[in-house]
């Protein structure tokens, strides 16, 4: 049997604007590093070697990725488009529902994350406006750790803020779900 009751046992129906706050300012200030740090990378580091932060651990390397992470769906950067696009209007209808800080925390991460690299499919290479093509941009990654070191698999993708965004994001909404807060504000409780 299970029951549902209020985060920390008191209503929060009270708190919806602010945690909307909360929400859109996560979603803004990861928006906005990613864009910034993309900026600076093209800037500092394209059409250059790799700047390597920490010998075999940490190098900075732009690449243009049209497909999605580990390179997965190369030449379907259309249909990563229009998936980003459903997944930022999802998160925006399912805030309204929203009641619990934990979840305010991880719909800003995974807005602001899927804005960034959404942006880019938008408006990068070769989308943009005044282009032929358009919703086909490719996405700036510019992280790598454990440069051909990596475990089991050859590499680790390269990725950007926008990518730890949405992973954070995607990891802390598992952990929720898996604990039993729910986005109105409610835990289910399990008995027995």
């Amino acid at each position: 049997m299970r029951d549902l009751q209020a985060e920390g046992g008191a209503p929060v129906e009270g708190r919806r604007g602010r945690l909307f706050a909360v929400l859109v300012v996560l979603a803004v200030v990861i928006y906005a590093a990613d864009l910034i740090s993309k900026t600076i990378v093209l800037r500092t580091l394209e059409g250059k070697a790799p700047l390597v932060v920490i010998q075999d651990v940490l190098q900075l390397r732009v690449i243009f990725n049209s497909g999605a992470a580990f390179s997965l769906g190369t030449g379907m950067t259309i249909v990563f488009t229009f998936i980003a696009t459903g997944v930022v209007i999802a998160i925006l209808r399912t805030a309204r529902k929203m009641r619990s800080l934990p979840w305010a925390i991880t719909l800003g991460l995974l807005l602001g994350g899927a804005l960034g690299n959404l942006t880019d499919r938008l408006l990068r290479y070769p989308s943009g406006i005044g282009r032929s093509i358009q919703f086909q941009g490719h996405v700036v990654d510019w992280i790598e750790v454990l440069p051909g070191h990596f475990p089991v698999i050859d590499y680790f993708p390269v990725f950007n803020v926008a990518d730890s965004a949405i992973v954070c994001g995607g990891i802390l909404a598992v952990i929720l779900a898996w604990r039993g807060y729910q986005i109105d504000g409610t835990r289910e409780v399990k008995h027995g």
